[in-house]
């Protein structure tokens, strides 16, 4: 496991909210960036500290290895001059419990500052010119003590953990001759649960759309339109997902239940009443409305209701 400190002020909102980090590949002259190679150096288990505003606020595990993605869309007017290509890096951010002012401790930390690509100066004051920063193992654990982040962990699913069914499809995609490197990457990630599309999901909506849960590390980002019946393009369209928690999850992916397009929770008629009750699923259920995009594949989720019906629940 290595530690990483991002520096993102411009970009850190939607970077940590849709768990990922994302870097032009090259300078706007062309010339290699030392600190946007580091995208690609980073590891599955690594963990990154987020700094910005002059505050340590977060902390994430490395998900995914980078892959090329285009820039962002929220990003908007930020960084107008960064390519429309870069790396894309799937991290599953969590709030520090303790927010952390590198200035208020340079005693303890200064003297494991890289010499060369630090993320901040001697004074405290952050590196501009430097965006993902790899620092010594004994820095990060530090971070780690101050943050009161001791207990970050690796991401619970891989590859090799998948159920046999994931893995099949993740076959398929790596022998696949009709999709680039690149898509196959974004594909494999987004069939683990990982990468680009979870990103886009949780940015369109970032807790459950049933339980209200928040909590990112409990959440999955579902496909509303099943893996199996979608397009490359559906499968890692944002629109087609919805952030649930687990068990939800399992009554939409089987389609014992689903949403209309106003946010009202919608179960068949013939799942038992007491598994509601034990799962402790709230009676009065309307979330906000879905977007546009999102009805289309709601429309033809509902259908997988089947003849036994629905009732508003």
């Amino acid at each position: 496991m290595a530690y990483w400190w991002v520096n993102h002020k411009q970009t850190r909102k939607h970077e940590v909210d849709g768990d990922y980090l994302w870097s032009p590949k090259l300078n706007q002259n062309g010339a290699r960036n030392h600190s946007y190679d580091n995208m690609v150096r980073a590891m599955p288990g690594d963990v990154v500290f987020s700094y910005a505003d002059g505050v340590l606020a977060a902390v994430g595990t490395v998900a995914a290895e980078a892959t090329t993605t285009p820039k962002p869309t929220e990003f908007g007017h930020t960084g107008t001059y960064w390519s429309n290509e870069g790396w894309f890096l799937a991290v599953e951010f969590r709030a520090a419990r303790s927010s952390v002012r590198p200035k208020d401790f340079l005693e303890r930390i200064v003297r494991w500052l890289p010499p060369k690509y630090s993320p901040i100066q001697a004074n405290g004051n952050g590196n501009q010119g430097i965006y993902l920063a790899s620092i010594a193992d004994e820095l990060g654990e530090e971070l780690l003590r101050l943050t009161r982040m001791d207990d970050m962990h690796e991401p619970l699913q891989r590859v090799s953990e998948t159920p046999s069914e994931y893995r099949l499809d993740i076959e398929k995609i790596k022998q696949s001759d009709e999709t680039s490197e690149t898509q196959r990457v974004q594909l494999v990630q987004a069939r683990i649960g990982q990468g680009f599309f979870r990103a886009q999901v949780l940015l369109r909506h970032p807790v459950c759309r049933m339980t209200g849960v928040s909590d990112k590390r409990l959440l999955r980002a579902s496909h509303i339109k099943p893996w199996r019946e979608s397009s490359n393009f559906e499968r890692l369209d944002g629109a087609n997902g919805i952030m649930l928690s687990p068990h939800v999850d399992a009554l939409f992916d089987l389609g014992l239940m689903s949403f209309e397009d106003d946010g009202q929770a919608l179960i068949r008629n013939d799942v038992p009443r007491d598994v509601l009750e034990r799962w402790a699923l709230p009676r009065s259920n309307h979330s906000a409305p879905f977007e546009k995009e999102q009805c289309a594949y709601l429309a033809e989720h509902r259908k997988r209701l089947g003849p036994f019906g629905a009732f508003t629940y």
